[in-house]
């Protein structure tokens, strides 16, 4: 199996490259499903959940992932929790502290804190930030149990100051979701846990049912189906971002090893699916890294899902210059967005749209995954032209607040009952002039 090469003097608009753009935006959807509308299956499910509650949620949880759960068994008891985590290895537990220490750095770091008030002759004008009262995490587990997004969501959350945080995942066959998980959810605090179905799991939290109380955000990561139920149920819920399934576009001259730049595109597309794509100016890594691909491939566990993905949502594309390469990833906006040059600064300046951008031969994605800091909940689809990165910022609400005392409100009296009466309003005008009086 080759990756496709596509060369072209004049991205983005090349059709090849355009075609692939269009596709990556659709949606990536697992081998065998590609003939599955989506935003139908998904909005049936939710009319579903919300007709009938618990009822929905565990037949489209059979149906789905094969569990047979109940209206008691929907919420893992907090006994199970504590088995869980009074059973992880030690080794396991401290690692799991060096990486949340990381986010917990970071995110503290760039936690927003309201500035100092704009204050004016009796006018004072700020901000407020408070956390979401109740928010939920969903942790993928449909063909890879991604524990590490418990670190991801979690701990922005509690960094936040969020009071209530449920947890929900999709269980395994026998009904139980991965000990994993619950070792995480154990060591963080997080005793609200629930196993369902993504899609009907996201409904009932958002719509809330016997014994899925509501909350007022989601957050997390998933596949296309999971994308779009949380497009579907914004509105009714916050929701973080689009954050679909995974992809990565690596933008890399003649300086970068072609064995480390296949390795990091099969590491993508091991997330079944994924998406991995190389914007290079030179022909020479395009051959170099199409021929690693082929002989590392073999090597890895799960090659035939990865296979998949080289083929179907993956490519190497090779361009005149570096400014053409920024162009495409500027036009893709990524998830991911990896430079790899031999002027990495020069390359990042030019760059306006992407979710996380790893600088450098020696920043890997796998490091953003797992430990660096930031969170590896991110926006997919191109949705990076106006989505960022899940932080602890997107756990706050922000209120402005205005204060006047009467000499301030009888100095701009005139000029606000002037707009009002202009729009019509007269109301609005009379609340200003029945203080005046």
């Amino acid at each position: 199996m080759a990756v496709r090469i596509i060369r072209t003097d004049e991205p983005p608009r090349a059709p090849a490259v355009a075609a692939l753009r269009d596709k990556l935006r659709t949606g990536i959807v697992a081998g065998g499903t590609e003939q599955v509308d989506v935003g139908d299956a998904v909005r049936e499910i939710i009319a579903d959940v919300e007709a009938r509650g618990d009822k929905a949620v565990i037949e489209w949880t059979r149906k789905l992932d094969k569990a047979e759960l109940t209206s008691e068994t929907l919420r893992v008891p907090r006994e199970q929790i504590q088995r869980a985590y009074a059973a992880a290895d030690e080794e396991f537990l401290a690692l799991v502290r060096r990486a949340a220490a990381n986010i917990r750095r970071y995110q503290e770091h760039i936690l927003a804190r309201a500035p100092e008030s704009l204050k004016r002759a009796g006018r004072e004008l700020g901000m407020r930030y408070v956390p979401v009262d109740r928010v939920a995490v969903y942790v993928p587990g449909a063909r890879a149990v991604l524990a590490s997004t418990v670190l991801m969501t979690v701990v922005p959350a509690h960094v936040a100051g969020v009071s209530e945080i449920a947890l929900v995942s999709p269980p395994l066959t026998d009904g139980d979701i991965s000990p994993m998980v619950l070792t995480l959810a154990g060591e963080l605090g997080v005793w609200e846990v629930y196993r369902a179905a993504a899609v009907p799991a996201l409904a009932a939290l958002a719509i809330g049912t016997e014994a899925i109380p509501a909350v007022d955000k989601i957050f997390g990561p998933g596949n296309a189906f999971v994308a779009e139920a949380k497009r579907q149920l914004f509105g009714r819920v916050g929701i973080d971002s689009i954050a679909g399934p995974s992809e990565v576009l690596i933008i890399a001259d003649e300086t970068a090893p072609p064995d480390w730049v296949a390795a990091d595109m099969l590491a993508q597309a091991e997330h079944d699916p994924g998406s991995a794509v190389l914007v290079t100016t030179s022909e020479e890594l395009a051959d170099a890294v199409a021929a690693a691909i082929e002989k590392q491939l073999p090597q890895l566990e799960r090659k035939k899902a990865i296979e998949a993905a080289i083929k179907d949502y993956s490519a190497v594309i090779v361009v005149p210059d570096i400014d053409a390469a920024c162009e495409v990833a500027n036009d893709f906006a990524p998830e991911h967005l990896q430079i790899i040059t031999a002027d990495d600064e020069s390359a990042l300046a030019k760059i306006r749209n992407a979710g996380a951008i790893f600088l450098g031969a020696f920043a890997p994605v796998p490091l953003g995954d797992y430990y660096a800091g930031p969170s590896h909940v991110l926006p997919t689809g191109g949705t990076a032209r106006f989505f960022g990165p899940l932080s602890c910022n997107d756990f706050l609400k922000a209120s402005s607040v205005v204060r006047y005392d009467a000499s301030a409100l009888a100095e701009d009296a005139d000029d606000v009952i002037a707009f009002a009466t202009r729009e019509g309003l007269t109301a609005h005008a009379k609340a200003i002039e029945i203080r005046r009086k």
